[in-house]
Parts: structure tokens; sequence; C-alpha cells
């Protein structure tokens, strides 16, 4: 099989995993990036305030997203753009516990994806001081991208996984995982991870 996944990443207005406002995605195929997009979104209501530590990281703030989709609006323009590929981020319980959160303040169906994480996997590929995302990236030849601009940070957690697919010499991302030592993992009911925001 090639390697082949979707890159994601989320951005939240608050500390709550429901408060989407911006997702960035980016399609590989055959170890090359071949699709990037990414939009704001209208966090669910009772998760639509922006805090000020959130929109200091990231720039996004309330008037940003007014005519911004809704979570169930957007929902089907993401599902079609990932298709059935395993996900991955860079911290990924965080971004899959953003999905679930998310779909259950709006009462939508949460795709079961499954996922892998490139931060669990530069830790096991790379040997850093730190396993932000800013520093894995220039470790496998991405530096100087738009930090926390959700479609920047989805292409260098891409170039994370690619990159340590060639070290690794893996094929697709079931070996990856394998030969990283890590788990690709799978979105469920039972699944209820309840992750603060967290600065990757």
């Amino acid at each position: 099989m090639p390697l082949d996944f979707t890159a994601i990443d989320f951005e939240t207005a608050n500390s709550s995993n429901a408060s989407a406002c911006a997702v960035g995605l980016v399609r590989v195929r055959g170890g090359e990036i071949v699709d990037q997009t990414g939009w704001l979104i209208r966090p669910p209501a009772g998760h639509d305030v922006f805090f000020e530590l959130n929109t200091r990281i990231h720039g996004i703030r309330a008037e940003d997203v007014l005519d911004a989709d809704t979570w169930s609006q957007q929902l089907g323009r993401l599902n079609d753009f990932a298709g059935g590929d395993v996900l991955v981020a860079h911290n990924a319980g965080f971004d899959m516990a953003v999905l679930k959160r998310a779909s259950e303040a709006t009462g939508d169906e949460c795709p079961a994806y499954r996922y892998a994480c490139s931060l669990q996997v530069a830790r096991k590929v790379y040997s850093l001081e730190s396993y932000r995302l800013p520093f894995v990236a220039a470790e496998a030849g991405f530096a100087e991208f738009a930090h926390h601009n959700a479609t920047a940070d989805a292409l260098a957690c891409a170039h994370v996984m690619i990159d340590a697919a060639r070290r690794l010499g893996a094929g697709d991302i079931e070996t990856l995982a394998a030969s990283a030592g890590v788990r690709v993992s799978q979105i469920t009911v039972a699944e209820a991870p309840t992750v603060s925001f967290a600065t990757t």
C-alpha cells in the first residue's frame, strides 16, 4: 500500500474541545502532498466564546467567524476531503477530541476515523530538545511556516510523517506506525478523550 493519509489540524476558540474555529487539511498520496485546504468554522453554540489566550495564539476573533459555516454545515466538506483516509495530526488526541466533542455539541455523527499521531512518531524517530511542531517540522526539512494557522500546521504535520516514513523505509501508514512503535487508533463512541487546549 502507498503512503496515503490526510493531515488535519484544528484551532479552537477557547479551552473547550468543541470550540473548533478553523480546520486545515492536507492530502498525501504515495508520499507526496497533492492537495490542501482550510477554512474558518463558527463554533457550536455554548462553545463560541473566544478566549484572549486562544486569539493571541492563532489570531482568529469572534467577528472573523460570523459568516463562516457552522460545525454541522462544514462537516460534510471535511469528510469529503478526508474520505476514508487515516487522519494524522500533531498531538492527535487533541484534534480527535475536537472532532468528537464538536460533533457531540451539535448532535452530528462523528465519523469513526482511524488516526495516527505525528508527535508520537517524532518522539520515536527524532532526537530533539522539543517536540513542538515547529521544531519537529524543521527537523523534517519544513521550517518557517505560519504556526497556528490550521492549514500551515497540517502541512507541517504531513511533512513530518513523510520524512519519518522515508527515514524508517516505511511505504504506508501502518508500516510507519509499526516501525515507530506507535498505534493507529480509531475514534469510537466509547472513546471520550478530554484534552485541554495545548500549543503544539
